[in-house]
């Protein structure tokens, strides 16, 4: 089973820019991707983004195309999230989890971590 852990959140102004890590640890699963996902308050969770284990390919929902980088280091088993250009509107909790390959579906049976908290001020 992976464990992932996610930190790297905080407070930042509008235009500003924070970098989210995501730490594997445990059984890796090749055959699957990582994925960023994020909950602001009183809505649905919803997906940001998602690389594959071999970093090769990466795909960002609409809102954050441009502005949020994903990127992989493997050496260290850690997936992050590069954000600039920060907006009140992507205040959120973030988490990281499995995804399905090409998908943003979260792989069955995973659960989510605690999740890191990005807050935006304008």
């Amino acid at each position: 089973q992976v464990q992932l852990v996610e930190s790297g959140g905080g407070l930042v102004q509008a235009g500003g820019s924070l970098r989210l890590s995501c730490a594997a640890s445990g059984r890796t699963f090749s055959t699957y991707s990582l994925g960023w996902f994020r909950r602001a308050p009183g809505k649905e969770r919803e997906f940001v983004a998602r690389i594959t284990w071999s970093g090769d390919t990466t795909y960002y929902a609409e809102y954050v195309k441009g502005r949020f980088t994903i990127s992989r280091d493997n050496a260290k088993n850690t997936i992050y999230l590069q954000m600039n250009s920060l907006q009140p509107e992507d205040t959120a909790v973030y988490y990281c989890n499995l995804v399905f390959p090409g998908t943003s579906a979260v792989v069955i049976g995973r659960s989510w971590g605690q999740g890191t908290q990005v807050t935006v001020s304008s």
